[in-house]
């Protein structure tokens, strides 16, 4: 199986980064729909697309926005948003108004569902997350992997989604902060790079990326990697267009 990573900034692009959005080409299912959106025509391979959102906030789900260009490209039959009810109800009244967006989005939008099983047996299902707003991660299990998506929230050694996420094979984890900004993190919603790395160690996954890296970051060597990599060694930075195996 391999997950892309289309967009891996926060908050908004940059020159080297689009914002989050993370795709599984081979069962055409799409974590949030960030600035990197336009991006899933050129890794699409069925005929179905569903788009599974964390949160409602812009940096997620404008790309939803540039769906027309997707369609016009490729030969999707149907094309599934999936989301809170709060959060879908926010985007048909706010991004999709009118005075915005003046015709209806080329999608269906459907509330999330506690359990979804995908194409090939995976069994996709979602938890909550602490975040202004809120926001949900994301799992799937299969036999014989599974993967977990959090992003959008505070981490901690404790914090209760650990549970949701343990032994997972891949974690794809928002990290906007470094350690000196932890009153910023909690305030905004986000990470810390050592609460992340305690994160994947506590819940014994398999591997840990970070994605949802600050904009104004000139460089990779600016985040600290080698902080994480003391407490959970099989860290590593996710970079737009990374094809990740697991």
């Amino acid at each position: 199986m391999k997950l892309v990573l289309l967009g891996t900034s926060g908050y908004h692009p940059n020159d080297r980064r689009q914002t989050a959005c993370l795709m599984l080409p081979e069962l055409g299912v799409v974590f949030d729909a960030g600035t990197a959106m336009y991006r899933v025509s050129d890794y699409l391979s069925t005929d179905t697309l569903d788009v599974y959102l964390s949160h409602a906030h812009l940096d997620h789900v404008m790309g939803l926005t540039f769906m027309f260009d997707i369609l016009s490209d490729t030969s999707l039959e149907k094309v599934i948003v999936h989301g809170e009810t709060e959060k879908l109800k926010a985007l048909r009244e706010h991004l999709f108004t009118e005075m915005l967006f003046p015709v209806d989005p080329p999608f269906e939008m459907r509330p999330l569902q506690p359990k979804y099983t995908l194409a090939d047996g995976g069994v996709l299902t979602h938890f909550p997350l602490r975040h202004p707003g809120g926001s949900v991660g994301y799992r799937i299990d299969w036999p014989d992997r599974s993967l977990a998506y959090v992003t959008d929230t505070v981490a901690a050694p404790d914090v209760d989604y650990i549970e949701h996420i343990r032994g997972a094979d891949l974690l794809v984890h928002e990290c906007f902060f470094d350690d000196t900004e932890p009153a910023q993190a909690e305030l905004t919603g986000h990470s810390c790079i050592t609460p992340v790395a305690q994160v994947a160690k506590a819940a014994e996954v398999g591997r840990l990326v970070l994605v949802h890296i600050n904009p104004v970051l000139v460089n990779d060597s600016d985040l600290p990697l080698a902080t994480a990599q003391k407490i959970f060694p099989k860290t590593e930075i996710g970079t737009d267009f990374m094809v990740l195996d697991f």
